[in-house]
């Protein structure tokens, strides 16, 4: 197999803006090249500018959501983890189907930081990776384990933002 033919794993963390952006733009990339995207957000179920846009890419970029429309606090409820196991079950269908070139799991580095998932499922999902299968994990308090793991790190670091200036979330530029 060929470089441009083989898989990799990246990661998008730390705690900057962009990791959902930065994924959901290869995702757009992947599809405008004819590539079947798989795009699992985890820890969200709000409405966003970026999942909008992925679904307008019609059969190419399959995008679900597992989580609820509401922030997870310090100790999540048992529906908090029932989504995001049934998320990781069907990230994992998908990754081994056969279908999908690129699968991204945005915001999963979360859901193991809040104990949603127990990052060794996560672990046990990136050494089941087929080869030709792109995979790109996002979201702050990457651990460790997933980092070694992965080939491409980016840390996105907030040097400076405006929401501590007091602005808050604007429609079409951070949700």
């Amino acid at each position: 197999m060929s470089t441009a033919q083989k898989g990799f794993v990246q990661v998008y963390t730390g705690n900057g803006k962009g990791k959902t952006t930065a994924a959901a733009g290869l995702a757009a990339r992947a599809a405008g090249r004819g590539m079947r995207v798989f795009f699992a957000q985890f820890a969200k179920g709000s409405p966003s500018g970026e999942l909008t846009a992925l679904r307008r890419l019609g059969d190419l970029v399959t995008v679900r959501q597992y989580g609820r429309a509401r922030f997870i606090g310090p100790k999540p409820l048992r529906a908090d983890i029932a989504a995001a196991r049934e998320g990781l079950a069907e990230a994992r269908a998908a990754l081994l189907s056969g279908v999908y070139r690129m699968v991204i799991l945005d915001e999963i580095n979360i859901a193991t930081s809040c104990k949603l998932l127990d990052v060794k499922a996560v672990l046990g999902l990136i050494s089941q990776r087929p080869a030709q299968v792109e995979l790109v994990l996002t979201g702050r308090k990457a651990d460790p384990r997933v980092i070694a793991a992965a080939d491409l790190v980016t840390e996105m670091r907030e040097i400076k933002h405006y929401y501590r200036r007091g602005v808050m979330a604007r429609k079409g530029i951070e949700h």
